[in-house]
């Protein structure tokens, strides 16, 4: 496949971004004439930002899955689609291609509506990393049901509370799901979610584990019994459901303030627009490459750069049932090698934790094959890029940088691969089409280089995100209110001489010390230089002179060291590297952070042991291991 609106050099990338400001309309027209549409629309966009309501391509009417799978048929059907990678290196792995796919889908979209489901229904997907997540994913769109993908780890209160703002009356999961030497009782935790959850109507199950599960009569559905019974002619000639350009594609679920999850809502013309557009440049994609996001598709990185990014842009998909240390810490170098991967696609703190393990999980594997490297999900450290572009790069593959949100769709700011400049530490500059700024605390634009400020985006792109579902208010009010018709990304971000911008945390995580702003992720980037050190989370805590303080929370090596002599030289480094004013009032050495099951550090549970409000610090079953935070507790200064 060709991809004509591909970026190549520098001075393209500058072209093409001026065209897109001065003329978005035309830009995202010219691009969305490349997809498969069943009607095209009649105006390109209207939007208002206070109110807030961003309408892309209205009045289109299309069906997402024909262009992620079926129009791939017609030169591409026995390429691979999804090369799934299983938990246990010694099972046999599967290639799935164009065509099976197609078949696949059709299968499950006719036993979707066997089952009653029609579109617009809500379908809770709670499972491990198959490529039937993929295919459930795909099913529901192809017959317009709105996919809800809960990570396959959540605790049966986290699904129900999902389920009941949703309202969701289906539901489709695993017996049981492999995560290194664990197997999780999906089937068993659905049920118990759905003691409080008495409208739901039907529960798909599908086979993986073996598990003993209990099966609900009238209620549970074996998915291989009921695929079984369906008559794979009728199903292959049911068309795909007409959508409207902003009908509901999916609902996901991210982490507010208060703790409690926010349904993000993406339509299907916009969000594969852009998702397509910010994949096939970002990561340089060409035709036969085999592209590996680590990302679990309970996450938005899943969604868009495991399912429908790459398929929308014919591409191969690796999907990795396991984790990175399992069953040793040379997984992912064994993937790379065994596919032959080009591109890979993972988190910070997954190569920091890589890190620890030394250059011997790297022997015996050939990474030959790599072009491109990408980071996701925070800030990239300046320590674990070099590691990262010289261990598993080889000094010879660019690392984009990616900045993007569950609420943005797809990627906003980040260098494209081996065509615009990379700086370690930084995402650089915004995609084409994205109008980023900085904003100063009395909502003026930031015009000088060299500065911090609020990010934030004065123009829609395709990919943004609707709504909250069932709550719009609470949208306009997150992400519209502070800045009048401006989109308010939560994130600071620093700018410097060449237009270049790092983020530097969210702003709740922009520390205000005697009047001066730093961010978070500037100082645990110092922190994580010392050789004794893994991983660090800063937080800001009250302080009667400064206003506010450093607590750092820092992981070690586990070598034995003298506390205070650590601590001295942690903000030793701190004053040579960000300057006098920035040391950490108090240092707690922890054995690990409060993360969710994605990677990302909860430091609204940190802020509030910080200023030691224990009672009340949110929803913490959604944590990866829930235990840390009592053990943090314990160790409080």
């Amino acid at each position: 496949m060709h991809y004509p609106y591909q970026i190549k050099s520098l001075e393209d990338y500058r072209n093409i971004y001026e065209r897109s400001v001065q003329d978005p309309e035309l830009f995202w027209s010219d691009i969305a004439d490349h997809f498969t549409w069943r009607k095209k629309w009649n105006r390109v966009l209207q939007w208002e930002f206070h109110t807030p309501k961003v309408e892309w391509f209205i009045g289109g009417k299309l069906n997402i899955t024909e262009n992620c799978i079926d129009r791939h048929l017609i030169h591409h059907a026995d390429a691979p689609a999804i090369i799934w990678e299983p938990n246990d290196p010694n099972e046999k792995f599967r290639k799935i291609s164009y065509r099976e796919l197609h078949r696949e889908v059709c299968m499950v979209a006719a036993v979707l509506r066997k089952l009653g489901v029609k579109k617009g229904d809500r379908v809770c997907i709670y499972m491990g990393m198959i490529p039937e997540l993929t295919i459930a994913a795909l099913a529901c769109a192809r017959i317009g049901a709105i996919h809800s993908i809960v990570f396959g780890g959540f605790s049966a209160e986290s699904i129900s509370d999902r389920i009941q703002d949703a309202h969701a009356e289906f539901v489709i999961c695993c017996d049981g799901a492999y995560r290194g030497s664990k197997i999780i009782d999906l089937k068993a935790i659905v049920d118990d979610a759905l003691t409080s959850c008495s409208f739901v109507k039907k529960v798909l199950v599908y086979q993986r584990t073996k598990t003993e599960v209990t099966m609900h009569t009238g209620r549970d559905v074996w998915w291989h019994e009921i695929r079984n019974e369906t008559d794979s002619v009728t199903a292959l000639q049911i068309p795909a459901e007409e959508m409207d350009s902003e009908d509901p594609l999916f609902i996901l679920y991210t982490s507010g303030s208060t703790g409690k999850p926010k349904g993000v809502v993406h339509t299907c013309a916009g969000y594969m627009v852009y998702t397509h557009y910010s994949f096939v440049n970002v990561f340089q994609y060409t035709i036969d490459d085999v592209h590996f996001c680590t990302a679990d598709i309970g996450w938005i990185t899943g969604h868009s750069y495991i399912i429908y990014g790459p398929l929308s842009a014919g591409a191969t998909s690796l999907m990795f049932e396991g984790i990175p240390t399992w069953p040793d810490a040379g997984r992912f170098w064994s993937i790379v090698d065994k596919h032959q991967v080009n591109i890979l696609y993972t988190a910070p703190t997954a190569i920091r934790s890589l890190m620890t393990f030394g250059l011997v999980p790297f022997q015996n594997k050939n990474l030959s094959s790599l072009k491109v490297l990408g980071s996701v999900g925070e800030p990239i450290n300046e320590e674990a890029w070099h590691w990262y572009h010289e261990h598993a790069g080889k000094n010879k593959c660019p690392i984009v940088d990616t900045w993007w949100q569950t609420e943005t769709g797809g990627i906003l700011i980040s260098n494209l691969a081996g065509v615009t400049p990379e700086k370690p530490t930084f995402a650089t500059l915004p995609l084409p089409g994205i109008q980023a700024l900085l904003m100063d605390e009395d909502g003026h634009v930031i015009t000088e280089n060299n500065k911090i400020g609020y990010l934030c985006m004065k123009f829609p792109w395709p990919g943004i995100m609707r709504t909250t579902y069932g709550n719009h208010e609470l949208c306009r009010r997150t992400y519209f209110e502070k800045f009048t018709d401006l989109y308010f990304t939560g994130d600071g971000a620093f700018r410097d001489e060449n237009g270049f911008y790092r983020i530097t945390g969210r702003v709740d995580d922009v520390l205000k010390i005697s009047g001066h702003r730093i961010g978070t992720a500037e100082v645990e980037n110092v922190i994580n230089m010392h050789p004794d050190i893994v991983e660090s989370a800063v937080v800001g805590y009250h302080h009667e002179i400064k206003g506010q303080a450093i607590y750092a929370f820092v992981v070690n090596n586990g070598h034995k060291r003298i506390e205070n002599e650590l601590r001295n030289e942690i903000n030793h480094n701190l004053s040579e590297h960000i300057g006098p004013i920035v040391k950490a009032d108090k240092i707690q050495f922890v054995s690990g952070l409060p993360k969710t099951r994605s990677g990302k550090i909860m430091r609204r549970i940190l802020r509030k042991i910080a200023e030691g409000e224990l009672e009340n610090l949110g929803d913490t079953t959604t944590l990866l291991d829930p235990a840390i935070v009592e053990e943090i507790i314990k160790g409080r200064q």
